[in-house]
Parts: C-alpha cells; structure tokens; sequence
C-alpha cells in the first residue's frame, strides 16, 4: 500500500557525501516503492538530493516550505506539489496532518526539533504513526544515547522506546515502514 512518508533531513550541501548517499537511497525507495514525499520542500543540501531521487524513481513529492524559504529561493519548483506556508509552525501542522509515518535522516537543529516534537506527540498518544530514525554512519548515536539516559534516569518510561524504531540505513528504514 503506498505511504505518505513525511521525512526530516538537513537542508545544508556542507555535510559529507555519505549523508546525501543516505539520502538518495532513500528516495529511490520511496520512489520505486510508490510512495508520496511529504517533506520541507526545499532545493538544497539532503532535502534537495532527497526530491530529486524520488522523482528520479518515479514518486511523487509534496514539498512544505514557508515564503520566507521560498523568496531566498530554497524550493524546490518541481514538486509535484509545493505548499508555501506563512511560517514554520504553519508547515509543521500541514506535513503531519498528511503524512502516514516520519523518518528522520541526519540533520540539525531543525530537524532534531521536528523529530523530537513528532514523538513527543506519540508518547503522549496524540498519534500511532510510525516513527524511524536512519542512523546512518551511527549520526544518531549521541541522541540515542541521551533517550537512554532519560530512561535510566526516569524522566522517560522504558515503554517509549517503542516510539520509535531506529533503522541503520533506508532500506531498514522502509522495510520498517512497509511491513
């Protein structure tokens, strides 16, 4: 069945190329696999190198980006969809709203903000949506470690592990999604 697949990833080309490799794979599988892209709907850095591979493949994408974004000319204008929104709140609320699940590539700030708030709404059983973690060259293994911590030191129960499931490349990352 095909998903919408909402994914967070780094929108800067100063990151190593094993990265944009991550990113590519992962949108030739959500291409192939028939699937739609929901993402920030940028041009640039593994956003860019995401959309291009999955249209490469055959998939649709559904970029969100703000006017902000847009008038810096950060999109990414063949998307078969482009949604400008007036800021990032605003572009956060309409990909969740349309995805089926969320992966998380490498990224920054912003992303690490977007995944953290996407399971925060799982444990708190706002959604039951799949939540994947490419941990690709071990980029997440800091993070990780932290969720540990917050566990050992009960600040998080061990049944929130199972908010998310943590794939070591995007081939595990859509096996997950799609079984």
């Amino acid at each position: 069945m095909p998903l919408s697949i909402c994914v967070y990833c780094a929108s800067s080309d100063a990151i190593d190329g094993a990265f944009f490799d991550a990113a590519r794979q992962l949108g030739g599988l959500i291409g192939r696999g028939g699937h739609t892209l929901i993402y920030g709907g940028g041009c640039i850095g593994l956003m860019g190198a995401l959309a291009l591979a999955v249209h490469e493949h055959g998939g649709r994408v559904v970029g969100v980006i703000p006017k902000s974004m847009v008038d810096k000319e950060y999109a990414y204008r063949d998307a078969d969809e482009l949604i400008v929104t007036d800021d990032i709140r605003q572009r956060k609320a309409i990909m969740d709203r349309r995805a089926d699940a969320f992966v998380a590539l490498p990224g920054g700030f912003g992303t690490l903000e977007e995944l953290v708030e996407v399971l925060a709404h799982r444990q708190l059983r706002t959604h039951d949506r799949p939540v994947v973690i490419v941990n690709s060259n071990g980029f997440y293994d800091p993070l990780l470690s932290l969720f540990e911590h917050f566990i050992e030191q009960r600040f998080a129960k061990p049944r929130h592990r199972e908010s998310y499931h943590v794939a070591a490349d995007p081939a595990g990352a859509l096996s997950f999604l799609e079984t």
